[in-house]
């Protein structure tokens, strides 16, 4: 006999808990279902940001960020240190804990809120008897059948491959591989300069690793303010990753103790990479395969994700889909706020997500955070604007901290000093970045950040000190 619900959630990412989570606030018998498995074969919620992205990528940049200053910066602070060594596999395991300690939160928070939790993967098998929803199979360690009046599919997405180069997760390497090396490997290439590449990229250089990156696209961060993108780039080079544009990639062969990868340079010149290990970061694609959209007649785009309309509602009556799965950015906070809204419509609310305001963050250092649009954006729209930035190197606290590298950049309407656009390199850009969002979202003026108190000394006078810059009248600079 069928589990009768009132929403099914498939899939237990960002997305997906958080869904599952807000129904069940809402007053909805919930069910989650996530396939995710550990080490062990036990459950494992969190999708890809908690197992093989966002959480543990940010482990070891912490990790890894460490190790560099012991060998390389705590000398400035009068700090010595002798017998530096690296100790690998505990590192790995310190980032495999941290995981563990976010999958049993979010099973935590299943049994707090009363969701129940089935582990194994979902998919639709047919409209439910009456037209009240469908009925989803579950497929694990024990098979299932549920019946959901309202159905909310939060699948994610998996790692895009080469053309004819599987991964193979020991030599050429997805985000999952790439958080898994056993050996710091001589030299690492990685093709695609996106957020996972510069992440991975840094995590691996700063342990020792000979780190080149080859990138399609003629210029660096193309989704980033030109300005910000070419102070990132210069930080980047200074340290020592070596990023090559506007290169064609050509066979790749993985054979013997490494991979070797032919390319055309930017100058169209044949060149070529041998490296002890490739991750292969050219984006994601939308993972709704097994989840059996054509039985039900669920319709997909050429790419495979899920078409929905501006709430998240499919072509079906009574399914949504949220995050990864669907048209907007692949970023875990934009799934969450989409499967709060969700839950909210389905209970008769009026869920809030607006894209405009979504925080972009690369978590390299100097880390690289944004919300709105780019001046490039506003050049091409035709909208006169203002800028004004601000350096770190002439804020105290970053003084302070030894970590001057970066500006604040503001964006504002020339007729109205409204706020269009926040863009920052430099030292904890991703906590900054949350004060631009709030004022944007109140469609605050860069005169309202001017005129709020900041503290001292802080980095946040950094991002006052370039409001006061849209104005020409910064005070420390």
């Amino acid at each position: 006999m069928s589990k009768q619900f009132d929403v099914i959630v498939i899939g237990g990412g960002p997305g997906g808990y958080i869904a599952a989570i807000r129904a069940a606030q809402l007053g909805f018998n919930t069910a989650c279902i996530d396939e995710w498995k550990n080490d062990k074969g036990g459950p494992a919620p969190g999708g890809t940001c908690t197992n093989v992205g966002c959480i543990p990528s940010k482990a070891l940049l912490q990790s890894s960020e460490h190790f560099e200053h012991a060998g390389k910066h705590f000398g400035e602070h009068g700090i010595q240190v002798q017998g530096l060594g690296l100790d690998l596999p505990k590192m790995i395991g310190r980032k495999d804990a941290v995981v563990k300690q976010n999958n049993d939160g979010i099973l935590y928070l299943f049994k707090k809120n009363k969701v129940a939790f089935f582990h194994g993967r979902g998919a639709f098998v047919k409209a439910a008897e009456g037209g009240a929803g469908y009925e989803i199979k579950v497929t694990g360690s024990a098979e299932e059948t549920l019946v959901g009046k309202e159905v909310i599919v939060a699948t994610g997405s998996n790692a895009r491959p080469l053309p004819g180069v599987p991964f193979d997760e020991t030599k050429v390497l997805s985000n999952d591989g790439a958080l898994r090396i056993g050996a710091v490997p001589k030299t690492l290439g990685l093709i695609g300069s996106g957020v996972i590449g510069l992440e991975m990229g840094s995590v691996w250089r700063r342990l020792g690793a000979e780190v080149t990156i080859l990138e399609g696209l003629p210029t660096f961060l193309g989704a980033v303010d030109e300005q910000i993108a070419k102070e990132a780039h210069k930080a980047f080079t200074k340290q020592g990753l070596k990023i090559e544009l506007g290169v064609k990639v050509g066979e790749v062969r993985s054979d013997g103790e490494g991979v070797s990868i032919a390319y055309t340079d930017a100058k169209g010149q044949a060149q070529s990479l041998d490296v002890d290990k490739l991750i292969v970061s050219i984006g994601r694609v939308p993972n709704t395969v097994g989840l059996n959209a054509e039985g039900v007649g669920l319709k997909l785009d050429e790419r495979g994700a899920i078409l929905v309309d501006d709430e998240c509602r499919t072509n079906l009556p009574g399914v949504w889909a949220v995050g990864d799965v669907v048209r907007g950015p692949m970023l875990a906070h934009k799934a969450e706020e989409e499967g709060v809204a969700v839950a909210e419509r389905i209970a008769g609310q009026h869920g809030h997500v607006n894209f405009n305001t979504i925080p972009w963050v690369i978590y390299t250092s100097p880390e690289i955070a944004w919300v709105g649009r780019t001046e490039q954006q506003l050049k091409a729209d035709g909208v006169k604007y203002k800028a004004g930035t601000f350096p770190f190197l002439a804020n105290g606290r970053a003084r302070a901290l030894g970590d001057t590298t970066g500006m604040v950049k503001f964006l504002a309407d020339a007729a109205t000093d409204e706020i269009l656009g926040v863009h920052i390199v430099g030292p904890m850009a991703s906590e900054l970045i949350s004060e631009a969002v709030v004022a944007m979202e109140f469609k605050a003026s860069s005169e309202d950040i001017a005129r709020i108190c900041h503290a001292h000394p802080s980095l946040s006078e950094a991002t006052k000190e370039a409001a006061l810059a849209v104005d020409k009248r910064t005070l420390n600079f």
